[in-house]
Formats: structure tokens, C-alpha cells, sequence
């Protein structure tokens, strides 16, 4: 198993197929890179990929909470 930011994983494969490899749309893997989103992707032993978030808890940012 290798683990790597879902950034370097795009640009090894495009984001397309790796879109498709996640099962997700280019889109929406477009989005998540262009805003920084902290996600990395683990290649499974059996050829299939999986992808986790990195967040801190609680994820709630200290800007909503004074809005609120």
C-alpha cells in the first residue's frame, strides 16, 4: 500500500482517470485540489484506491463559530 496527496496522484494519472479511479468527477477532484483540501490517496494491494481526509476536530472553523 503507498499513500499519497490526492494533488500527485492527479497529476500522475490526470485528473479524469483519477477522478474515475475514485469514483468521483473531475470536477469535483478539480475543486478539491484548486481549494487545498487535505485528502490522500492509499493504493490498495488489489489495484483499487481509496481516499481520506485529513481535518482537525472539531472541524468547525473558529470564523463560523463567532458568527454564530
Amino acid at each position: 500500500m503507498s499513500r499519497v496527496h490526492i494533488r500527485e496522484f492527479a497529476s500522475k494519472r490526470g485528473q479524469c482517470e483519477a477522478a474515475s479511479l475514485l469514483g468521483m468527477t473531475q470536477g469535483g477532484l478539480s475543486k478539491a485540489i484548486r481549494i487545498g483540501r487535505d485528502i490522500y490517496v492509499t493504493a490498495h494491494a488489489d489495484g483499487s484506491f481509496s481516499a481520506e481526509e485529513v481535518r482537525p476536530f472539531p472541524s468547525q472553523s473558529i470564523a463560523k463559530k463567532s458568527a454564530a
